[in-house]
């Protein structure tokens, strides 16, 4: 492209004016993601329990979107907050929106799970219904329920005397209408079924045969009630508001989250699932009794409850699930003999999760703990699981005399009563336990070791795009850089100071920090891209990020892409920005990737006046996403990666390949809707290519004597219209 051309930034179609054709609905373009999701389900290229596990995940996520997005776009509109969203929509009008198009998605989650239903029972792993239950299985199953169900039932009947029950968030029940044989009088029974009590019961033997602990119940109802014929029964299930609020001026914050947790459990209905068998006037009782008039009720011949489909998935039938696969250690670490301090003190290392094994953040805090020139420890805990060994090297530090500081973070959602039991475990071992900020949730991965060192200190650090969760880590692709730059270890101990002591980090030398100026960063890191085109130079960004929903941003985005910049954004999820609308987007590409693995590291990159992918390329990672709530309402960081080997290893590969993929990758259409990439005459799957090649810890000038990681080359793509 001539210096002209890189200069002309008049386009003859003028740029969309109004909010709603400028940016998406952010809560439609969570429908489509989830949407994506559950077509994956349908990806013959996936094994059948796969696709079984891609249903499930998409009946979860479909939940948490009712208990939180659209609880709280129900609770705006009872208390009349007109407050509309970033294209315009007043809560009701996106609650009308959504309520059609996730009927639509309810509807495709049970279509699919028929097909995947029939699929399996050819497998040889079937669900069989009421009438499909043969006499071979009767007498087991009888037996079953008598030991194994009955004692933990509890009947109650629904009249005047007895008060309707309180059925818990995600709680499933069914209802009975009976007479009583001896004089035909009628009665109304509920049995709840307990949350602890499996979905499925599996006869014994094989081939795998399943029944729905539902099923099983109406099956031996006579058992439960004796002397009473059935003349109905129907299962329906609740979702509640699960969102939390702390008010600010709250003076305890642990006792603050307990009681928000016990509250939580009670919130109001959300959304109530009804079997479509259900009489009108139980519907209408039930309605009734959970204070449900205002709830979304959905009525379905299928399953309800499609994320419980996972316990399926746990079938021990390994020719229906992908091929195992085994992280390697980083390399790096190995040619140290296992001394994460040796090997980061010798150069920068950038491990990539999860085709790298998260073991290695583990054996780096390990060694710390056991290390007697360690001296401190300081730690941000966001989700950290319920096995967390991430928490038992901390116990071990603090029992070995070091100084450990943890932050926990609290308000991590769902996560909540998982880190209050890990907090008091680790003030239990004399860990110095923080909660950070009331109001600001601190979801910047960041650990910090200080080490004893030829008589002076060294700070070792580790940042991560992920949390200190190993069991995400063993599914969501993420980054984790460890560094021991002077500069990265003042700038990680002013972060700390900051969360821990409402310390202003003033000074900081490389890291950018959320909520002071991380999205300025962003704007003039896009300014620059801009000055570059309007004098003659390439510009370019590449971004790789869950969501994208913050307005400022996109508009900057789309100034840069009017101006000549070629943006190409890799956002799995949520998108409210709008591509490829003539005199608006024209120069921005949005694609979705959805695999094997969940795509979770941030990894932003601006050309610097050149072409992308090139070494003089800013390249960036992050805790954050591009949304108001990680500018604002969040401690996030994001990093300047500086090393040349590891600047090329996340650009060159990382980055490429995400772009190169074909196999798992979604295109966003100007119109909102996603198409399935075409995977053309060389199909790329991000995935098996990094599964299937050599590490790429930051080897270095090592890949010279082994088999070196093939290097992509990413072609100039020319724009297709949207």
């Amino acid at each position: 492209m001539g210096k002209a051309a890189r200069k002309r930034v008049v386009k003859e179609a003028s740029a969309p004016a109004s909010a709603g054709d400028r940016y998406f609905n952010r809560e439609m373009s969570w429908l489509a993601f989830n949407r994506r999701v559950m077509e994956e389900a349908q990806n013959p290229a996936h094994p059948l329990l796969e696709r079984l596990r891609f249903l499930s995940i998409s009946g979860s996520n479909f939940d948490e979107f009712f208990m939180v997005r659209v609880a709280g776009l129900m609770g705006q509109q009872l208390q009349k907050v007109e407050v509309r969203s970033a294209d315009g929509l007043t809560p009701g009008q996106q609650l009308s929106a959504i309520v059609e198009e996730a009927g639509k998605l309810a509807d495709g989650q049970q279509a699919v799970w028929n097909h995947i239903r029939a699929d399996l029972a050819k497998a040889g792993i079937s669900v069989l219904g009421p009438d499909e239950i043969g006499e071979d299985a009767v007498d087991w199953l009888e037996r079953h329920f008598r030991e194994q169900i009955f004692p933990i039932l509890t009947p109650q009947a629904l009249d005047p005397a007895h008060p309707f029950p309180f059925i818990p968030n995600q709680g499933s029940s069914v209802v009975f209408d009976l007479v009583r044989q001896s004089d035909s009088e009628p009665i109304r029974e509920l049995v709840l079924l307990p949350t602890s009590m499996p979905r499925f019961v599996r006869l014994p033997g094989e081939p795998a045969r399943y029944v729905t602990v539902e099923t099983v119940l109406k099956r031996f109802s006579s058992l439960l009630f004796p002397g009473y014929d059935v003349l109905r029964s129907a299962t329906f299930r609740v979702l509640r508001d699960s969102d939390i609020e702390i008010e600010e001026e709250a003076e305890d914050l642990v006792l603050t989250f307990r009681s928000a947790i016990k509250r939580r459990r009670k919130g109001r209905v959300i959304r109530l699932e009804m079997e479509e068998s259900i009489a009108p006037e139980l519907e209408a009782v039930l309605l009734e009794e959970l204070g449900g008039s205002d709830a979304l009720l959905t009525e379905t011949g299928g399953f309800l409850g499609i994320g419980d489909l996972a316990m399926l998935v746990e079938e021990d039938r390994p020719d229906l699930k992908f091929s195992p696969y085994t992280p390697r250690f980083p390399e790096r670490i190995r040619e140290y003999g296992g001394d994460c301090f040796a090997a980061i003190r010798a150069k920068d290392i950038i491990v990539h999760h999860p085709y790298e094994s998260f073991d290695v953040v583990i054996a780096y805090l390990n060694q710390a703990a056991a290390d007697p020139d360690v001296v401190a420890i300081k730690q941000t805990l966001y989700r950290a699981g319920k096995q967390s060994a991430v928490i038992n090297a901390l116990i071990a530090a603090a029992e070995a005399g070091k100084s450990v500081t943890a932050v926990v973070e609290l308000k991590a959602r769902f996560d909540e009563e998982q880190n209050l039991y890990w907090a008091t475990a680790l003030e239990r071992a004399g860990v110095q336990v923080v909660y950070g900020f009331i109001d600001w949730k601190t979801h910047a991965k960041v650990s910090m070791v200080v080490r004893r060192e030829g008589g002076q200190f060294r700070t070792y650090c580790h940042f991560g795009t992920g949390n200190y969760h190993p069991v995400t880590a063993r599914i969501y692709t993420d980054l984790s850089f460890f560094t021991a730059d002077p500069r990265l270890g003042r700038d990680a101990a002013k972060i700390f100071n900051y969360v821990t002591g409402y310390v202003e980090p003033e000074g900081l030398e490389l890291v950018t920090i959320s909520p002071r100026n991380l999205r300025e960063e962003l704007l003039s890191l896009i300014d620059q891209e801009i000055e570059h085109v309007r004098n003659g130079r390439p510009g370019a960004i590449w971004a790789k990020m869950n969501a994208l929903v913050d307005p400022v941003v996109i508009e900057k985005l789309y100034e840069a892409g009017n101006a000549g910049v070629e943006i190409d954004l890799i956002v799995r999820g949520v998108c409210c920005l709008r591509p490829g609308v003539p005199g608006m987007s024209e120069n921005i590409r949005v694609k979705s990737i959805v695999g094997r693995f969940l795509e979770h590291s941030r990894i932003f990159a601006f050309g610097a006046g050149k072409d992308l992918p090139s070494t003089s390329a800013k390249l960036y990672v992050s805790s954050a996403d591009w949304m108001p709530r990680n500018f604002d309402r969040r401690v996030e960081f994001l990093l300047p990666i500086l090393n040349r080997t590891v600047h090329d290893q996340v650009l060159d590969q990382v980055m490429q390949a995400n772009l190169l993929d074909t196999e798992q990758s979604w295109m966003l259409r100007s119109d909102g809707s996603y198409v399935r990439s075409d995977a053309g005459e060389e199909p790329f799957n991000l995935h098996r290519y990094f599964m299937t090649n050599p590490s790429l810890s930051g080897r270095g000038a090592a890949l010279k004597t082994r088999k070196p990681v093939p290097k992509l080359s990413l072609k100039r793509r020319k724009k297709k219209p949207a």
